[in-house]
């Protein structure tokens, strides 16, 4: 088991004169357990790196946390199997995992984390506080950024990016094999750093889909900008979340789907 975000492996490639060996950079994918007060609730498939942030943003932006003060204590260890992350959470928040875990017991999963209804597919989530509008120009410019700012996606071609922008400058940024962990990360990075959602905005590399603009919306982020399109059930999520959901965003162009009076020219 290695721990490195990346590996190299002998490939070999055609041109007119025939098959090439050359080394090509891989994106590692390692299972995660994180473990809360010594039960594992959940095995992630995740880039190994920044796998405490990972494991904070995860806790909160799925509702075992509510808040940093919940969690005590974090190790992360690895195995021959795979990579632990030891949570040491509040006894109250640790109560209310066992008795979700307990409801679960028995129920076929619905496809959906941690889902044990069709109701539950619909979250409330709370109405987002927001600051003073963005503009137009510091969205394209974290966009015409963003590349810079993803060495493994430029390296392997098989991540995704989140990061946080404000004021138009990318402020931290995060990647992972999997678009909602690399979410997660930057929220655990951001909670730990004391960000303020409401004054700039999450730029993904992927599409914002149902789970991407749930978690933003439960952790307060106001903006999130997609590089790719949002889905029918996201846009109306944010919509009821008063976030700001922008679509095919690009340095030159983007497109605005929910409250756009917070987009300034």
């Amino acid at each position: 088991m290695t721990s490195l975000p990346l590996q190299h492996h002998t490939v070999y490639r055609t041109d007119s004169d025939g098959l090439h060996g050359e080394q090509d950079a891989l994106a590692e994918e390692a299972a995660v357990a994180l473990v809360y007060n010594g039960i594992t609730h959940v095995v992630l498939m995740a880039t190994p790196q920044n796998l405490e942030a990972l494991a904070l943003g995860f806790s909160l932006s799925e509702g075992i946390l509510t808040a940093k003060s919940e969690l005590y204590d974090i190790e992360v260890n690895e195995t021959c199997d795979g990579i632990e992350v030891h949570l040491d959470i509040a006894s109250a928040r640790f109560q209310a995992l066992k008795e979700h875990r307990r409801n679960m017991t028995g129920r076929t999963g619905c496809g959906l984390c941690g889902i044990d209804s069709l109701a539950a597919a619909k979250p409330r989530l709370p109405q987002a506080a927001r600051g003073r509008p963005l503009t137009v120009r510091e969205i394209q410019t974290a966009l015409a950024d963003f590349d810079r700012h993803q060495p493994l996606r430029q390296a392997t071609g098989s991540v995704h990016g989140a990061a946080w922008v404000q004021n138009g400058s990318i402020s931290a940024a995060f990647e992972d094999v999997g678009r909602h962990n690399a979410l997660d990360k930057l929220i655990g990075h951001g909670i730990r750093e004391g960000y303020d959602w409401q004054q700039g905005f999450a730029l993904i590399s992927s599409r914002a889909s149902y789970e991407m603009v749930a978690k933003a919306a439960a952790s307060g982020i106001g903006c999130i900008a997609a590089v790719s399109a949002p889905t029918a059930l996201a846009v109306r999520l944010a919509e009821q979340a008063g976030m700001t959901l922008i679509g095919f965003a690009r340095p030159q162009k983007f497109t605005v789907y929910t409250h756009p009076q917070y987009i300034a020219e």
